[in-house]
């Protein structure tokens, strides 16, 4: 089976030829198949959210290349490569136009990549599609498709921006810390039901995550960075029975350091 995504020798610099000078990310390569789920962790300036931003065109990256379905994007912004990638964000206000209706906003989802109007998207048999859609989150949230989504609380957002994200079939979904700034039974609710959806949908998935429980408990594969480095590279087998403890040890191992982040270790 071809790689769905490659990172070839991928760099990224802050501040390149200046005294603050930065090398984020150094030499990663990196490849997922189609289908993947992959959970990244690391410490505070790891370079995961650099990582992610190059995926996703926002941070173009300093050398090296980025192929998505053996198509090269590394010249590609974030408006063409939103045509193919979808993003979920920490924040649930990132993900949503906050005057805009749940229906609205499902409604701008349903016109990525495509050339249509809003008041298109606005019809009668997409509305019924957008109402069985929220009927399958499970929080009644088919009830509330006519209410301003800000409006609504910070999971019922999150849930609702991670159906928007994967209503028209991503090649490749993107989650930067999608659970972190919620309360730990939001949490969980939104993470079973991104496993939900992933497996639905066989979707190629980048998972960024604070939580060690949740990159052992969900996906097939395990990465950990450490100063723009991968450290540790766990496929299903390899992770299956690793603890937080065993994760941790490893990850000394192999990259000479300890965990300092609090947010990694207090989960």
């Amino acid at each position: 089976m071809a790689n769905l995504l490659e990172l070839n020798n991928v760099n990224h610099y802050f501040h390149l030829n200046t005294v603050h000078e930065t090398h984020v990310l150094q030499d990663i390569q990196l490849t997922m198949k189609e289908g993947e789920f992959v959970t990244i962790i690391g410490g505070n300036g790891a370079g995961k959210s650099t990582l992610l931003n190059s995926i996703a065109g926002t941070f173009p990256v300093t050398s090296g290349n980025i192929l998505l379905n053996q198509e090269d994007i590394t010249k590609k912004n974030v408006v063409q490569r939103s045509q193919f990638i979808s993003r979920v964000f920490q924040d649930p206000k990132a993900g949503t136009a906050v005057r805009l209706t749940v229906g609205e906003n499902l409604a701008i989802a349903a016109c990525r990549g495509k050339k249509r109007t809003l008041s298109r998207a606005k019809t009668a048999k997409n509305r019924s599609f957008f109402i069985e859609k929220l009927k399958g989150l499970n929080m009644g949230l088919e009830e509330k498709i006519d209410t301003e989504i800000g409006l609504l609380s910070g999971g019922q957002r999150q849930s609702i921006t991670l159906l928007m994200a994967t209503l028209n079939k991503p090649k490749l979904l993107l989650l930067d810390e999608h659970t972190a700034a919620l309360d730990p039974k939001s949490s969980h609710i939104i993470m079973n039901k991104t496993k939900e959806l992933i497996d639905q949908q066989h979707l190629t998935t980048f998972m960024i995550t604070h939580n060690m429980e949740d990159a052992l408990n969900y996906g097939q594969r395990l990465i950990m960075l450490h100063q723009g480095k991968i450290v540790v590279d766990l496929d299903e087998t390899a992770k299956k029975n690793l603890t937080v403890a065993d994760l941790l040890t490893l990850f000394q191992e192999q990259s000479g350091h300890s965990i300092q982040d609090d947010a990694l270790l207090l989960q």
